[in-house]
Protein backbone atom coordinates (compact mmCIF):
# COMPACT_ATOMS: atom_id res chain seq x y z
CA UNK A 1 0.00 0.00 0.00
CA UNK A 2 2.10 2.96 -1.48
CA UNK A 3 1.40 6.36 -0.02
CA UNK A 4 0.59 7.55 -4.16
CA UNK A 5 -2.53 5.69 -4.12
CA UNK A 6 -4.28 7.17 -1.46
CA UNK A 7 -2.31 10.29 -0.99
CA UNK A 8 -4.77 13.36 -1.56
CA UNK A 9 -4.33 14.79 -5.38
CA UNK A 10 -3.56 16.92 -6.99
CA UNK A 11 -1.93 19.14 -4.11
CA UNK A 12 -3.95 22.26 -3.12
CA UNK A 13 -1.11 24.54 -2.78
CA UNK A 14 0.02 28.16 -1.87
CA UNK A 15 2.84 31.06 -2.58
CA UNK A 16 5.01 32.01 0.36
CA UNK A 17 4.34 35.75 -0.25
CA UNK A 18 0.50 35.22 -0.90
CA UNK A 19 -1.05 37.32 1.70
CA UNK A 20 -2.94 34.79 4.54
CA UNK A 21 -6.37 35.55 3.69
CA UNK A 22 -5.66 33.75 0.40
CA UNK A 23 -5.10 30.61 2.70
CA UNK A 24 -8.25 31.37 4.48
CA UNK A 25 -10.02 31.08 1.57
CA UNK A 26 -8.47 28.05 0.23
CA UNK A 27 -8.80 26.12 3.71
CA UNK A 28 -12.77 26.57 3.26
CA UNK A 29 -13.13 26.52 -0.14
CA UNK A 30 -11.60 22.66 -0.54
CA UNK A 31 -12.50 21.81 3.02
CA UNK A 32 -8.95 20.99 3.94
CA UNK A 33 -6.64 22.07 7.07
CA UNK A 34 -3.14 22.43 5.74
CA UNK A 35 -1.53 23.93 2.86
CA UNK A 36 1.88 23.42 0.83
CA UNK A 37 3.62 26.83 0.83
CA UNK A 38 5.67 26.79 -2.47
CA UNK A 39 8.80 29.12 -3.17
CA UNK A 40 8.94 29.25 -6.77
CA UNK A 41 8.83 25.43 -7.41
CA UNK A 42 10.38 24.53 -4.02
CA UNK A 43 8.52 23.43 -0.85
CA UNK A 44 9.08 25.78 1.67
CA UNK A 45 6.53 25.10 4.10
CA UNK A 46 3.56 24.08 4.98
CA UNK A 47 0.16 26.65 6.44
CA UNK A 48 -2.24 24.73 9.05
CA UNK A 49 -5.92 26.56 10.38
CA UNK A 50 -3.84 26.30 13.36
CA UNK A 51 -0.89 28.59 12.14
CA UNK A 52 -3.95 31.05 10.95
CA UNK A 53 -5.19 30.64 14.25
CA UNK A 54 -2.26 31.83 16.27
CA UNK A 55 -1.90 34.35 13.33
CA UNK A 56 -5.44 36.20 13.90
CA UNK A 57 -6.22 38.91 16.61
CA UNK A 58 -8.54 38.06 19.16
CA UNK A 59 -7.98 34.65 19.87
CA UNK A 60 -11.00 34.71 17.37
CA UNK A 61 -10.94 31.53 14.52
CA UNK A 62 -9.81 33.21 11.17
CA UNK A 63 -12.52 30.77 9.55
CA UNK A 64 -15.29 32.76 10.72
CA UNK A 65 -14.29 36.36 10.98
CA UNK A 66 -15.93 38.37 8.41
CA UNK A 67 -13.97 40.84 8.93
CA UNK A 68 -10.55 38.83 8.51
CA UNK A 69 -9.49 40.62 5.18
CA UNK A 70 -8.97 43.99 6.66
CA UNK A 71 -7.16 42.65 9.29
CA UNK A 72 -4.89 40.20 8.05
CA UNK A 73 -4.74 41.16 4.46
CA UNK A 74 -0.79 42.62 4.86
CA UNK A 75 0.49 39.23 6.45
CA UNK A 76 2.15 37.17 3.88
CA UNK A 77 2.39 33.43 4.62
CA UNK A 78 6.15 32.92 4.75
CA UNK A 79 5.79 34.58 8.11
CA UNK A 80 3.23 32.53 9.79
CA UNK A 81 4.39 29.17 7.63
CA UNK A 82 5.86 26.00 9.81
CA UNK A 83 9.47 25.97 7.74
CA UNK A 84 11.43 22.91 7.00
CA UNK A 85 8.32 20.76 7.11
CA UNK A 86 8.30 17.08 7.48
CA UNK A 87 7.44 15.48 4.34
CA UNK A 88 6.80 11.48 2.57
CA UNK A 89 7.85 10.37 -0.89
CA UNK A 90 4.92 9.09 -3.30
CA UNK A 91 6.61 5.71 -3.17
CA UNK A 92 6.82 5.06 0.64
CA UNK A 93 3.98 2.50 2.00
CA UNK A 94 1.19 4.05 4.03
CA UNK A 95 2.47 2.06 7.11
CA UNK A 96 5.74 4.01 7.02
CA UNK A 97 3.82 7.16 6.55
CA UNK A 98 1.65 6.25 9.68
CA UNK A 99 4.42 6.19 11.88
CA UNK A 100 6.03 9.57 10.47
CA UNK A 101 2.44 11.11 11.41
CA UNK A 102 2.79 9.45 14.89
CA UNK A 103 6.35 10.06 15.79
CA UNK A 104 5.88 13.95 14.90
CA UNK A 105 2.60 14.25 16.40
CA UNK A 106 1.25 15.55 13.47
CA UNK A 107 -1.93 15.08 10.90
CA UNK A 108 -0.34 15.56 7.72
CA UNK A 109 1.92 15.88 5.33
CA UNK A 110 3.26 16.82 1.77
CA UNK A 111 4.14 13.84 -0.62
CA UNK A 112 6.98 14.92 -2.75
CA UNK A 113 8.42 12.47 -5.81
CA UNK A 114 11.81 11.37 -5.60
CA UNK A 115 12.85 14.89 -7.58
CA UNK A 116 10.71 16.79 -4.49
CA UNK A 117 8.13 17.48 -6.57
CA UNK A 118 5.04 17.98 -4.01
CA UNK A 119 3.05 15.98 -5.70
CA UNK A 120 -0.45 15.37 -3.07
CA UNK A 121 -1.21 15.52 0.61
CA UNK A 122 -1.74 12.67 3.06
CA UNK A 123 -3.44 13.00 6.81
CA UNK A 124 -4.55 10.52 9.21
CA UNK A 125 -7.90 11.09 7.34
CA UNK A 126 -6.83 9.44 4.50
CA UNK A 127 -5.48 6.79 6.70
CA UNK A 128 -8.46 6.38 8.35
CA UNK A 129 -10.37 5.52 5.10
CA UNK A 130 -7.73 3.05 4.10
CA UNK A 131 -8.55 1.13 7.73
CA UNK A 132 -12.01 0.60 7.07
CA UNK A 133 -11.48 -0.09 3.70
CA UNK A 134 -9.25 -3.11 4.90
CA UNK A 135 -11.50 -4.32 8.09
CA UNK A 136 -14.38 -4.83 6.03
CA UNK A 137 -16.40 -1.63 4.79
CA UNK A 138 -17.73 -0.49 8.83
CA UNK A 139 -19.91 -2.28 10.64
CA UNK A 140 -20.96 -5.10 8.76
CA UNK A 141 -20.86 -8.65 9.05
CA UNK A 142 -19.64 -10.08 11.70
CA UNK A 143 -16.01 -9.55 13.46
CA UNK A 144 -13.99 -12.34 15.21
CA UNK A 145 -11.28 -11.87 17.36
CA UNK A 146 -8.80 -14.81 18.68
CA UNK A 147 -5.31 -15.86 19.61
CA UNK A 148 -4.17 -19.40 18.42
CA UNK A 149 -0.69 -21.00 18.36
CA UNK A 150 1.40 -19.71 15.26
CA UNK A 151 2.56 -22.64 13.55
CA UNK A 152 1.81 -23.90 9.40
CA UNK A 153 -1.46 -23.92 8.33
CA UNK A 154 -3.22 -22.59 12.07
CA UNK A 155 -4.59 -19.18 9.68
CA UNK A 156 -6.15 -22.22 7.22
CA UNK A 157 -7.39 -24.05 9.95
CA UNK A 158 -9.86 -21.36 11.08
CA UNK A 159 -10.82 -20.57 7.29
CA UNK A 160 -11.96 -23.59 6.39
CA UNK A 161 -14.03 -24.36 9.63
CA UNK A 162 -15.84 -20.79 8.34
CA UNK A 163 -16.12 -22.00 4.89
CA UNK A 164 -17.66 -25.10 6.29
CA UNK A 165 -20.99 -22.71 7.88
CA UNK A 166 -21.29 -21.13 4.59
CA UNK A 167 -19.49 -18.39 5.96
CA UNK A 168 -17.22 -16.01 3.36
CA UNK A 169 -14.04 -14.49 4.70
CA UNK A 170 -14.05 -10.57 3.88
CA UNK A 171 -10.72 -9.68 5.65
CA UNK A 172 -8.23 -11.31 7.91
CA UNK A 173 -6.12 -9.36 10.13
CA UNK A 174 -3.13 -10.93 11.52
CA UNK A 175 -0.30 -9.79 14.17
CA UNK A 176 2.10 -11.72 16.71
CA UNK A 177 2.03 -7.79 18.76
CA UNK A 178 0.27 -8.28 21.97
CA UNK A 179 0.18 -12.22 21.70
CA UNK A 180 1.64 -14.31 23.99
CA UNK A 181 5.00 -16.33 23.55
CA UNK A 182 4.67 -18.77 20.33
CA UNK A 183 0.86 -17.22 19.28
CA UNK A 184 -0.46 -15.00 16.90
CA UNK A 185 -3.88 -12.95 17.18
CA UNK A 186 -6.32 -12.73 14.25
CA UNK A 187 -8.75 -10.26 13.42
CA UNK A 188 -11.59 -11.71 10.73
CA UNK A 189 -14.77 -10.21 9.20
CA UNK A 190 -17.02 -12.59 7.97
CA UNK A 191 -20.57 -12.62 6.12
CA UNK A 192 -23.30 -15.15 5.02
CA UNK A 193 -23.44 -17.79 7.73
CA UNK A 194 -26.64 -18.44 9.29
CA UNK A 195 -27.24 -18.43 12.84
CA UNK A 196 -27.13 -22.30 13.73
CA UNK A 197 -23.65 -22.22 11.46
CA UNK A 198 -22.60 -19.04 13.50
CA UNK A 199 -23.22 -20.29 16.65
CA UNK A 200 -21.36 -23.58 15.86
CA UNK A 201 -18.39 -21.73 14.59
CA UNK A 202 -17.87 -19.78 17.78
CA UNK A 203 -17.69 -23.04 19.95
CA UNK A 204 -15.22 -24.55 17.52
CA UNK A 205 -13.37 -22.08 17.82
CA UNK A 206 -13.60 -21.39 21.39
CA UNK A 207 -11.82 -25.41 21.27
CA UNK A 208 -9.05 -24.55 18.65
CA UNK A 209 -7.81 -21.07 19.70
CA UNK A 210 -8.49 -18.79 22.76
CA UNK A 211 -12.06 -16.43 21.31
CA UNK A 212 -11.15 -13.16 22.18
CA UNK A 213 -14.42 -11.30 21.19
CA UNK A 214 -16.99 -11.60 18.56
CA UNK A 215 -19.28 -8.48 17.60
CA UNK A 216 -22.20 -9.38 15.18
CA UNK A 217 -22.89 -5.95 13.41
CA UNK A 218 -26.10 -7.68 11.66
CA UNK A 219 -27.26 -8.51 15.36
CA UNK A 220 -25.85 -5.47 17.08
CA UNK A 221 -24.31 -8.02 19.88
CA UNK A 222 -21.09 -7.78 21.58
CA UNK A 223 -19.47 -10.76 23.10
CA UNK A 224 -16.32 -10.14 24.96
CA UNK A 225 -14.08 -12.95 26.28
CA UNK A 226 -11.09 -11.92 27.42
CA UNK A 227 -10.43 -8.08 26.98
CA UNK A 228 -7.12 -6.81 25.20
CA UNK A 229 -4.47 -5.18 26.73
CA UNK A 230 -3.38 -1.73 25.47
CA UNK A 231 -0.19 -0.83 25.54
CA UNK A 232 0.82 2.32 28.26
CA UNK A 233 0.92 5.71 26.30
CA UNK A 234 2.96 8.33 28.01
CA UNK A 235 1.08 11.26 27.79
CA UNK A 236 4.06 13.55 28.31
Amino acid sequence: MLVENWMSKPAITIDADAPIVKAVKLLKQHEIHMLPVMDSERLAGIITARDLYKASVADTDPLKRKDLPDLISSIKIRTVMTDRPVTVQSDCTVEETAETLLLNRISGLPVVSRRKRVVGVITKSDIFQLILILTGDGKRGIQFALELKDQPGCVKEITDSIRNFGGRVSTILSTRERAGAGNRRLYIRIYDIDRPGFQRLKEIMKETADLLYVVNHEDQTREIYHREELPRVNSK
